[in-house]
């Protein structure tokens, strides 16, 4: 892998500044250390690289384009180029993380793969790959996801994986996390454990972070300029932090992650982490999470899937705290608004996912001359159910 390493990314202890670490149970520390004193060996063996280039230009489509998106750039009077990960094979950024993560379990032995997934991009990106390489598959999605994304869970199904549903708390990512989590505990011999964003305990976050960054490299390749802005949206953080990794120290590249605000930072209904946060321990990882007096987590809502999480990976807390980032929000109607826009000026549906970091748009001071990346992390096809009862309010 790329062996560029920013000070804004980890320490060799898994800290990005005050956030990061392991903070895990004793039953899991074997599982951890295993990954640990393996994976960057792994990754960067010539052997990994080949098959992981390989399967990312034959099977996966990459390099994605960087598409100058004419229309949008009229509207809103700038330079706006979209990064086309929703062309990914498995239709989002996903698909890069979960290629590595299974060639490395393969690597360890492992024969079963287990994943969490909020909108279902993860999971049938973990699914597709363990088909290809015929792994046993579970995948833990909360009840209410699988309500709301029953096209993922049907393509999941259809690729050969296990769906469990996750029926506490909130019935979404976090608690599919946390079933995940028992489940690995418990066959701790023949599973790996596929995360799908940059959160949970060290190596994960940094693992994650470097296998997503074939995006901003790419972008660097594709572009003649820095661009002035990159927007991603954010709920873990693993498409921003793979569009932001190596614009990481060039400071004159503002680095913008959207999150989804629900109903409106102000209100209990929202999934802005870090506007409504403060400092907490999530999944194993030191971190900024939503959470009341007492400690106890607070329930996330948004209407992406994808982004009803309660905290942010670490790598973004502290990118936010460096004051490296800026960090703006979204609500559900703002990215509706966003996504029907795309859809109507360029004939592009984005995920709901994306649309918080198209929302970001009109809330940026633009100039004619800036240039503007959007990593268009997936597309619309999972959400089409929410958009259609959007239609026909």
């Amino acid at each position: 892998m790329d062996k560029h390493r920013s000070k804004y990314l980890a320490n060799e202890d898994g800290y990005y500044g005050d956030f990061g670490g392991a903070f895990i149970p004793e039953l899991l520390q074997h599982n951890i250390d295993e990954l640990k004193a393996n994976w960057e060996q792994i990754i960067e063996s010539d052997s990994f690289q080949k098959e992981y280039v390989k399967l990312l230009k034959d099977y996966v489509g990459r390099p994605s384009p960087l598409y100058f998106s004419q229309r949008l750039s009229d509207k809103y009077n700038a330079q706006i180029y979209l990064k086309r990960e929703d062309l990914n094979h498995t239709g989002s950024h996903k698909v890069n993380n979960t290629i590595g993560q299974v060639l490395i379990a393969k690597q360890l032995g492992k024969s079963r793969i287990i994943a969490e997934t909020g909108a279902g991009q993860h999971g049938v990106a973990t699914a597709t790959i363990c088909a290809l390489m015929g792994l046993e598959c579970v995948v833990y999605m909360g009840a209410t996801d699988i309500a709301r994304q029953a096209p993922n869970v049907a393509r999941m199904k259809m690729l050969g994986a296990e769906v469990r549903a996750a029926e506490s708390g909130n019935k979404t990512l976090k608690d599919a996390t946390n079933e995940a989590i028992r489940d690995w505990i418990n066959h701790p011999t023949d599973t790996f454990y596929v995360i799908g964003s940059v959160v949970g305990p060290h190596p994960y976050p940094d693992m994650v972070a470097q296998l997503q960054s074939v995006i901003s490299k790419e972008i660097k390749e594709q572009m003649s300029q820095l661009p002035n802005y990159v927007v991603a949206c954010v709920g873990g953080g693993s498409n921003a932090a793979g569009a932001f990794y190596h614009f990481l120290d060039n400071e004159e590249v503002e680095l913008v992650a959207v999150e989804a605000a629900g109903m409106g930072v102000e209100t209990a209904e929202t999934a802005a982490s870090i506007a409504q946060g403060n400092v907490g321990f999530i999944h194993g990882s030191k971190t900024l999470l939503m959470q009341d007096e007492d400690g106890q987590i607070t329930e996330p809502y948004s209407i992406s899937a994808g982004l009803d999480y309660p905290g942010i990976g670490p790598l973004h807390a502290n990118l936010y705290t460096q004051k490296r980032a800026t960090v703006m929000n979204a609500t559900d109607e703002e990215a509706l608004q966003a996504a029907f826009e795309l859809t109507q000026l360029e004939g592009i549906i984005p995920a709901l996912e994306s649309a918080h970091a198209l929302a970001a748009l009109p809330k940026l001071a633009l100039k004619p001359t800036d240039v503007v990346v959007v990593n268009l992390s997936g597309r619309g096809d999972k959400d089409m159910e929410t958009y259609i009862a959007k239609m026909n309010s």
